[in-house]
């Protein structure tokens, strides 16, 4: 796993939340794989707050995988996202 800084963090957490935010994208973005972000969310949250996500993330309702997203679905941001250029974190 890579140095990350806390905004780098902060917005790992942030994107793994998002129920439609999918591994790939954190992966694509950070370079860190599914398994680094399970660390960073049990370092970083609560015990409660992380058995909440990974049963979330695991049940039927979250699109965290790219093989239960609908193959129509290939962008990662929100198409109300505005663009944001050669920045690697999205603004708040």
């Amino acid at each position: 796993m890579t140095d990350l800084t806390d905004a780098e963090i902060d917005r790992v957490i942030e994107m793994a939340w998002e129920d439609r935010t999918p591994f790939e994208a954190i992966a694509y973005q950070f370079g860190l794989s599914e398994g680094d972000v399970i660390q960073i969310m049990r370092r970083n949250l609560k015990p409660s707050s992380f058995r909440l996500w990974r049963k979330r993330v695991n049940s039927g309702v979250s699109l965290k995988h790219a093989m239960k997203r609908k193959s129509l679905l290939t962008r990662f941001r929100s198409s109300r996202q505005r663009m944001i250029s050669n920045n690697k974190i999205a603004k708040r």
